[in-house]
């Protein structure tokens, strides 16, 4: 894969509005067991609140999906597949994101910490906003100036 397909990739899995449209899959393989995954997201979401008795359930699928995403973001940041896997492996991750927007959305049991949760994401846009503004590249580095 040609280095500005691997980055339009990676940009397109890290977009905030990545999941806007996009499906849950239908079902996944986490850890080679295959889950039902979008049958357990509308069983979830059904119920205004999660119940005490599922919360540690929901809790653990977090946990799996975002550890799944990792592992399938891994070969496209390492530029080990070709470009039509990191296509395939990118809409998984985009699903796998709603998913996981889709049980996020149940956490907002009280105000404040749904106002933390707010916090946090939008203290992580003006960074990343900062970020491009001021030239950083992805290495983190700056754009060529020398910092004294």
């Amino acid at each position: 894969m040609k280095e500005y397909e691997r980055k339009g990739l990676l940009e397109r899995v890290n977009r905030e509005a990545a999941t806007v449209g996009a499906e849950i899959p239908e079902e996944i393989e986490i850890q080679e067991e295959p889950i039902e995954l979008r049958s357990f997201v509308f069983e979830i979401k059904r119920r205004d609140t999660v119940p005490p008795g599922e919360r540690e359930r929901v809790e653990q699928a977090k946990r799996n999906l975002r550890r799944e995403r990792l592992e399938r973001l891994e070969p496209i940041e390492e530029n080990e597949v070709s470009y039509a896997e990191g296509e395939e492996l990118a809409a998984s991750i985009i699903g796998i994101d709603r998913a996981l927007d889709a049980l996020e959305g149940l956490d907002a049991a009280d105000p404040e910490t749904e106002a933390k949760r707010q916090e946090a994401a939008d203290r992580k846009r003006w960074m990343s906003f900062l970020k491009k503004a001021l030239g950083r590249d992805d290495a983190g580095g700056a754009s060529g100036r020398t910092r004294f």
